[in-house]
């Protein structure tokens, strides 16, 4: 198959032919998965840990079902609109040629675990097997097809494919890439090497841009925009550093904490302020030894007048110092052990500065130093006595605490998934960049075959990373839950910010492991991604769970 030579009608209705192979497939693997951990009917957890592989096998079958439906979309509006071009039609053969063939052969859930059909009981010889999924499988990813990309990067000057959005969105994003550019990327190199804050003349303008309150609605001071605009936003001041990129989240996470489950008193109080960058947030929720088990929680906050007093230890806060107010979880009820025992306050705490980060009496804080993600810092920090005022427990309610942080864990992972694509692309337009200027043998190095290919996979796969982003982002805006669709989307950016990420480096060869080059920094920033915010073993168990237990599964 050649692509170029195909009509974009003949290469569409091949991808809609492949995608029937995809789902049947993909409803394969769900009964698979559901025989193994749900042989009664409701899951049982302890046949989901015992099955573990073969379930987040599933989880990663189900993310890229998701992500070549959402590639399909994508090109077929693109097609409506006559905005369907090479550049296009290729990014959209060699997706589903080169996860048509994953499907089939295996996917790399991590380095050296890759899940088959075989480990959920699956003969792959009975998949895939109509002609359009032969032919896509057989030459749509073909080395030729990625060259061919790069190829059309070169020609379209670094325009690395349509994106869909719409005029509005289109604005946005052009806006906040020249402000990327300008303030942001320039200067990220030297913070990271430096180990140094970002500057707070930067937080300044992103509150005068309103990036602090682009979600939050227009009565209390914010822009009142969807979470595709969100997801926008995050991607190009992430493409510039990821620490700017994930500034938004930690107000991202307060505000929806507090508009959905504040008093009006809370939302009066917190989320003009949030909106306009003037209160900075952070998130304080992780313990030391329990990390995602938030269950475990320990932290005290007891009960005292017209004051709760806070004891214990919280791990991995980031920004802690330079923020004027925490959202803050910690265990009311010493007689439950569960997560009914849980509540969240908005604790008011005084900025730090260099010479005095943590000011406030009753918390101590000491810094952990890291290997990228540095823009902010992060810290441990020790709670002995600390006061909280009683209107700063969250809707007033005691025991509410993670009921209450489950509803703001869909817009945290979008935006987290915003953030890996905005690092993908970073190390893509690094690793591009390079390779037309690098010369070897008397021409550019992106002219030779494996590192064409590499830049075509690369881009490709941030397409399918980023459409996949922005279908669960516009679920959200439409009202729908998308906690599974957010975890396919976080799931599949974080792996694809480190392949390109380490892809980049790559290209860049021993200039790549130089500290003076900038992709260097990107590698450490992209392999945070596969951690924070639910590690990928943690996501995909969620992912399998959630498919599991939707109503309307496969029968």
């Amino acid at each position: 198959m050649n692509v170029l030579s195909e009509t974009s009608e003949n290469l569409l209705a091949l991808c809609r032919e492949a995608l029937t192979d995809v789902s049947v497939f993909r409803d394969a693997a769900h009964r698979a998965a559901a025989g193994l951990t749900a042989p009664g009917g409701p899951v049982d957890p302890s046949l989901l840990e015992n099955h573990q592989y073969a379930v987040h096998g599933y989880a990663w079958i189900a993310t890229y079902a998701a992500a070549l439906e959402q590639l399909l979309g994508w090109a077929e509006r693109l097609d409506t609109d006559g905005l369907l071009l090479d550049l296009e039609r290729l990014i959209l053969s060699a997706g589903f040629g080169g996860y048509l063939n994953q499907l089939k052969h295996g996917i790399a859930m991590s380095q050296d675990e890759i899940v088959r059909p075989g480990d959920l009981g699956l003969d792959e010889a009975i998949y895939f097997a109509s002609a359009a999924t032969r032919q896509l499988m057989g030459n749509g990813n073909s080395i030729t097809v990625r060259q061919a990309i790069t190829e059309c990067l070169r020609i379209r000057d670094s325009d690395f494919g349509a994106r869909g959005l719409d005029e509005t969105n289109t604005m946005i994003a052009e806006q906040f890439r020249r402000f990327s550019n300008e303030r942001v990327s320039q200067h990220a190199h030297s913070w990271h090497v430096r180990d140094e804050l970002i500057s707070m003349d930067v937080i300044k303008q992103m509150g005068e841009l309103g990036v602090f309150g682009l979600t939050i609605p227009e009565a209390h001071g914010g822009l009142g925009m969807g979470k595709v605009s969100m997801c926008v936003v995050t991607e190009e001041l992430s493409r510039g550093y990821i620490g700017v990129g994930s500034l938004g989240t930690r107000s991202e996470i307060a505000a929806e904490l507090i508009r959905l489950n504040g008093t009006p008193e809370q939302k009066e109080k917190y989320l003009a302020p949030i909106a306009s960058g003037t209160l900075l947030p952070t998130a304080v929720f992780t313990e030391p030894n329990y990390g995602s088990d938030l269950a475990s929680i320990r932290t005290r906050a007891t009960r005292d007048g017209n004051f709760y007093r806070v004891n214990g230890n919280k791990t991995w806060i980031t920004h802690a110092a330079r923020t004027d107010m925490m959202t803050l979880m910690a265990r009311t009820d010493p007689n439950e052990n569960g997560y009914r025992g849980l509540s969240m306050f908005l604790a008011d705490k005084p900025r730090g500065t260099d010479d005095l980060p943590f000011p406030a009496d009753g918390m101590t804080g000491s810094e952990i130093r890291v290997l990228g993600y540095r823009g902010m810092k992060e810290y441990e920090l020790g709670f002995d006595g600390f006061k909280i005022a009683s209107d700063g427990l969250l809707g007033g309610r005691e025991g509410e605490g993670f009921k209450q942080l489950m509803t703001s864990f869909e817009t945290a992972r979008v935006q987290t998934a915003a953030r890996a694509v905005g690092v993908a692309q970073n190390a893509l337009e690094l690793g591009f960049g390079y390779a037309g200027d690098r010369e070897q043998f008397r021409k550019p190095i992106l002219e030779f075959a494996r590192i064409g290919g590499k830049l075509g996979w690369m881009a490709t796969e941030t397409m399918l990373a980023r459409q996949l982003t922005y279908f669960a982002a516009r679920q959200k805006d439409s009202g729908q839950r998308c906690d599974i669709e957010a975890g396919m989307a976080k799931l599949l950016g974080a792996r694809v910010a480190w392949s390109n990420a380490d892809n980049g480096l790559q290209i860049h060869g021993g200039n790549g492991y130089a500290e003076e080059y900038e992709i260097s920094r990107v590698l450490c920033d992209a392999r945070i991604l596969n951690i924070f915010e639910g590690a990928v073993e943690i996501q995909a168990g969620i992912v399998a769970r959630g498919l599991l237990s939707r109503p309307n599964r496969p029968a």
